[in-house]
């Protein structure tokens, strides 16, 4: 957040020429002090930013200095407005915002960033699939992080059981249309998902935030340690060219094309939880797949099998 607040107070000082601490701290919505300290950062930083004191003073570029959007180039202005452009038809805080950069750019990429913020409209629903809307517990949660405050709230584990945590939000994390918050507890950093979360209350305690801590390679770490879980059985099958996109598509990153045979047909590797995950996915193509190893896979698709023809062979 220190690194967008500087962005920040680097453009309001590009459109308005001049201000004081006190006019950047309501404009940001943070403390004189902290407008303050930010200021001087800039300053050390080597931006040509200085304070005029007394009546009618406050801190200005030098001599009119401007800067291209804290020295971001044509292209990646353009990859800003891209990105951003598709939330901003759904949330006024964004297009606000996007307004104030139109401003703040050079005149030579403005017209350019005003055009990418339209090109691209973004549908998240999946074909016959709702739109899910974005859990009202986000917003809360947003502000803990943002003013490092504890939480304190009820949470269901995955059988049901509920549970009373108070904890230091550090982050939170949209994965597939599913939040997730990253939090700091008393036996270590946790992942809770949001919308197991009940009765939260942001406290008035000041939570804790460790040394370095960086949102995005911890969420790496939590995907590749839930995708280690996801993945502690493999089997190895053959299957028709033509199944393996759909196949790519059910087990995802756990799908891995070995070779092709002369036949045509593909030996793949897939993986899941245990031998029921992997058989309950293959058993619909029926013999368009061929589980070759291991064992308990082809017993649960035997299992299956027979079950099925029970309920609906003929008599």
């Amino acid at each position: 957040m220190r690194a967008d607040r500087l962005v920040a107070t680097l453009l309001v000082l590009q459109a308005r020429g001049r201000v004081t601490a006190a006019e950047l701290a309501a404009e940001l919505e943070v403390s004189v002090a902290t407008a303050r300290r930010d200021l001087e950062a800039l300053s050390t930083a080597g931006v040509p930013v200085y304070p005029q004191p007394g009546r009618g003073g406050g801190w200005s570029l030098v001599g009119g200095a401007r800067t291209d959007l804290s020295g971001l180039t044509s292209a990646e202005a353009r990859a800003l407005f891209l990105l951003a452009g598709p939330a901003a038809a759904v949330a006024p805080p964004i297009r606000s915002a996007l307004l104030k950069l139109v401003r703040a750019l050079p005149d030579t990429f403005r017209a350019d960033a005003e055009a990418a913020a339209d090109v691209v409209v973004v549908d998240a629903a999946r074909w016959g699939e709702r739109d899910r809307d974005r859990p009202e517990l986000v917003d809360l949660l947003q502000d803990a992080v943002v003013r490092r405050r504890k939480v304190a709230f009820r949470y269901a584990s995955r059988g049901g059981a509920e549970s009373q945590r108070l904890v230091d939000p550090l982050g939170l994390v949209d994965k597939d249309e599913v939040w997730y918050l990253v939090a700091g507890t008393d036996k270590g950093q946790r992942t809770f998902r949001v919308d197991r979360i009940t009765g939260a209350e942001v406290t008035g305690q000041v939570a804790e935030r460790p040394p370095g801590f960086d949102l995005s390679r911890e969420w790496e770490r939590v995907v590749g340690a839930v995708e280690q879980r996801r993945s502690l059985l493999s089997a190895t099958v053959l299957i028709a060219e033509r199944v393996l996109p759909v196949l790519q598509d059910h087990f995802g990153r756990h799908c891995e094309p070995l070779e092709t045979l002369a036949d045509g047909r593909v030996r793949v590797r897939v993986a899941a939880p245990m031998a029921l995950s992997i058989a309950e996915k293959l058993a619909g193509w029926g013999a368009a797949v061929e589980v070759l190893e291991p064992e308990p896979v082809r017993a649960e698709l035997a299992r299956l099998g027979a079950e099925l023809v029970a309920r609906y062979g003929p008599a």
